[in-house]
């Protein structure tokens, strides 16, 4: 009885709930969602809002060991959290990305291949010194806003760079061909109804994070002065440029994109948006 229940449920589920649940299994490690079947098909729009949780967890991480663990520990702890909370899916297609651009004409050949080359361990060196070096900036930079004090800048920035950094592979997706007749990314594209419905979980996201920064600043009594909030937006914006910038630029070299492309979309962009804030905070000093 028990098991027909929950079949029952398994089918009352609306297409996007499941949608939503198989993004949850997807892009992370964390347990699956119970009573709702994990549907595969249009994932792809829900990894912004699995990354709000990941990167909350790698700030939540920070915040609890802030003031009692040296700050390289630290930075160390986050690092290795965010590479086990997705298994190293994204960042197992950021080498095998890399391999393949140094590969010229035999790219698709060196991507597929299960072995690791020397420009593959370049990149993965790479992509995790920048984070760590962004993080550091973030830890020890000034205050960018009377509300952005230095310990909240590292936080909010793991949240903010996570979230779009999950959204490159949208733009990957809408404006670049998939390379691989039989990849097992393809489904994405399969799937795919247009960017603009695809980004509709994105901007639900962005209101409701507003409304609730919103509410923090009238609870908590800051109230930003026009420049702060002005230095604030900023800051936020230069988050998102490399979201924007590296699908375009890897499907340009590529000529395409593929399902490795897209973990390399996701793990480039994090690592530079959290480098480009945390340079940003340091200059506002």
């Amino acid at each position: 009885m028990p098991t027909t229940t929950a079949r029952h449920r398994h089918h009352q589920a609306p297409a996007w709930l499941r949608d939503w649940a198989g993004a949850w299994v997807f892009y992370s490690v964390l347990p699956p969602w119970p009573f709702i079947a994990p549907r595969f098909e249009r994932i792809a729009r829900f990894a912004p809002l699995v990354g709000l949780v990941l990167g909350g967890l790698q700030a939540l991480v920070w915040g609890l060991t802030a003031g009692w663990l040296p700050l390289a520990a630290q930075v160390a702890l986050v690092l290795v959290l965010a590479v086990a909370l997705t298994g190293g899916l994204h960042l197992d297609g950021a080498m095998d990305t890399a391999d393949g651009l140094g590969a010229g004409p035999r790219a698709l050949e060196a991507m597929k291949d299960s072995r690791v080359g020397a420009a593959g361990v370049q990149a993965l060196l790479v992509v995790l010194l920048l984070r760590g070096a962004g993080l550091i900036c973030l830890a020890d930079g000034p205050p960018l806003a009377a509300p952005l004090a230095a310990p909240l800048a590292a936080p909010l920035a793991m949240v903010w760079a996570a979230f779009w950094a999950r959204a490159s592979p949208l733009l990957a997706m809408q404006y670049f061909p998939y390379l691989r007749e039989r990849g097992t990314a393809g489904f994405h594209r399969e799937h795919w109804q247009g960017l603009a419905k695809e980004l509709r979980p994105v901007l639900w996201a962005l209101l409701v994070l507003a409304v609730v920064l919103a509410l923090g600043v009238v609870l908590v009594g800051a109230g930003l002065r026009v420049p702060h909030g002005a230095a604030l937006g900023l800051w936020g914006a230069v988050g998102i440029v490399p979201a924007v910038l590296v699908p375009l630029w890897l499907g340009r070299r590529l000529g395409g994109h593929s399902g490795d492309s897209y973990g390399a979309c996701v793990e480039w962009s994090e690592a530079l948006g959290l480098l480009l804030m945390g340079l940003m905070l340091r200059a506002a000093g």
